[in-house]
């Protein structure tokens, strides 16, 4: 990797003002408020892994309080009771202050996940302030339907917030899974607790604080930040709380379930883990493509759900697609985030950075080629080099289990029932890309392939309006679109019987 820049940026030498840490408390009840244990956690910078900020640890207890204001804020408050319009308006008021303070959120997901804050600051916190534009829109079109009954009925349906919401959020994208989940919950009438991961708590509070300047009223929206196996575990069994939705590990996402199953029989929505094919067919364009197949599995610094771990290129291509695509890796510019010209930057903590560099030895061990990458970069932080491996066979580690890093499988194929059929071998079902100049080629395979969302000669193009989840170990429900506001919508049937109508 001798083309990569060697040296990393420490905090105190970033190309950007670090801003004052603001908010570093629990929010409940429209307060910020300490832990009622007193307890707190360290929020780490990856760049440097030195300790930001000491954050309150939330417990059982503090879902308790959490819980008891969004319920009551439920059950008695303003927020349920609005017309959707209204609510409408405090959600773009809402977006509005996303917008005014986008540097400042961008640089916070920065400095706690390691993302790059120029796309923070161009698409990640801009698309959350999208999102509840988006469900804005959609708040006062909430309808059911008149029924066509075969009886002398007259029957229609109503449809009704689901109650309490808990949301349990991932580190890897922290602003556009907070709005993914946040927004469409808030636009159906609901009142909620967002649990952030332990890892990105920063701009969940930020958020928190936001909505309260808007107008959400007191106990709408909670924030509890703490650990999942305390916190988290107490949202998921939580016998007041009505629905919970997840964007995780498929292990946590098992856990989850269980807990909902033994608590009051919850509701639960599951986005879980990738890993996801992207097959390339000889009539594609090989510079393009190998800068699909690299981004697809560097973006984020290869945490991302949907990350093209494994990629399939027919046997034509095959040769001179590798040689560029190594081209194109060790060109790859990793470094501080803050740096524009920065491609990729640190993995979000040490707990992940390990994980990463131990699938690297089990690839090498189980007897696959690393081409190129595989080692620690810089003496500093948790950078790892873009990593790809050939000569991988698909019952290796590699190539079955969700790395969440920087590491691709490359791997040749000769026919189209070939990739769909390894394309389909994997126990995930999250996402999929295909790329070919044939329409025909295209269109059997994507309807061949089980995966939730299917990119066509593109990859991670997302939208306010595209629904996102998964099939099979990838988990159920669907977030964004319309199908990610009815979710926290129940259907409620009402029938009246009709007397001497003219007609049924």
């Amino acid at each position: 990797m001798a083309n990569l820049e060697q040296n990393n940026t420490s905090a105190d030498q970033s190309h950007f003002k670090i801003p004052d840490i603001k908010f570093t408390k629990l929010f409940i009840n429209g307060e910020f408020v300490d832990s009622i244990k007193g307890r707190t956690f360290d929020t780490v910078d990856p760049r440097t892994g030195e300790v930001i900020v000491r954050i309150a640890e939330g417990d059982k207890e503090d879902v308790d309080a959490a819980v008891k204001a969004a319920r009551e804020a439920f059950d008695h408050g303003p927020w349920p009771r609005m017309s959707g319009f209204q609510r409408a308006r405090i959600m773009l008021k809402f977006a509005d202050l996303i917008e005014q303070n986008i540097e400042e959120l961008a640089a916070l997901d920065c400095i706690d996940a390691g993302k790059l804050f120029l796309w923070g600051k161009l698409v990640d916190i801009p698309f959350g302030a999208r999102l509840l534009q988006y469900y804005a829109g959609a708040a006062d079109k909430v309808h059911g339907e008149v029924l066509k009954s075969s009886r002398p009925l007259h029957a229609y349906t109503l449809k009704e917030p689901i109650g309490v919401v808990g949301h349990i959020i991932p580190w890897n994208f922290p602003t556009s899974n907070f709005f993914m989940k946040v927004a469409p919950a808030l636009a159906a009438g609901c009142t909620m607790i967002v649990k952030p991961a332990e890892q990105t708590p920063l701009s969940a509070l930020f958020h928190a604080h936001l909505a309260k300047q808007a107008g959400v009223p007191d106990g709408v929206l909670n924030v509890v930040t703490g650990f999942g196996h305390t916190a988290g575990a107490a949202v998921s069994s939580h016998m007041d709380i009505d629905m919970v939705s997840f964007t995780g590990s498929t292990e946590v996402g098992r856990l989850i379930m269980q807990a909902a199953a033994t608590s009051n029989l919850k509701m639960v929505s599951l986005e879980l883990g990738g890993k996801s094919p992207l097959i390339i067919f000889d009539d594609a364009d090989v510079d393009k493509a190998a800068e699909l197949a690299l981004n697809g599995i560097l973006f984020n610094k290869g945490e991302v759900c949907a990350a093209s771990s494994r990629v399939y290129v027919q046997e034509g291509i095959y040769g001179e697609f590798e040689k560029k695509l190594i081209e194109k890796a060790k060109a790859w510019k990793l470094g501080d985030p803050f740096d524009p010209e920065t491609r990729q930057g640190p993995q979000v903590d040490k707990r992940q950075f390990e994980k990463v560099l131990s699938y690297i030895d089990i690839g090498m061990k189980e007897g696959a080629t690393l081409l190129t990458g595989g080692k620690r970069w810089g003496s500093k932080g948790y950078y790892i080099e873009p990593t790809v491996f050939v000569d991988v066979k698909e019952d290796m580690r590699i190539a079955t289990d969700e790395i969440f890093g920087p590491v691709m499988s490359l791997m040749k194929f000769r026919t189209i029932e070939e990739a769909i059929e390894r394309a389909n071998s994997s126990k995930y079902g999250l996402a999929a890309g295909i790329v070919t100049k044939d329409l025909n080629v295209a269109n059997r395979v994507l309807r061949s392939i089980r995966s939730g969302i299917i990119w066509i000669n593109c990859y991670f193009e997302f939208d306010s309006d595209f629904p996102y989840g998964g099939y099979k170990l990838s988990g159920f429900g669907r977030d964004s679109g319309l199908e990610g506001l009815q979710k926290y919508l129940q259907v409620k049937t009402v029938v009246t019987p009709l007397h001497d109508s003219p007609w049924l």
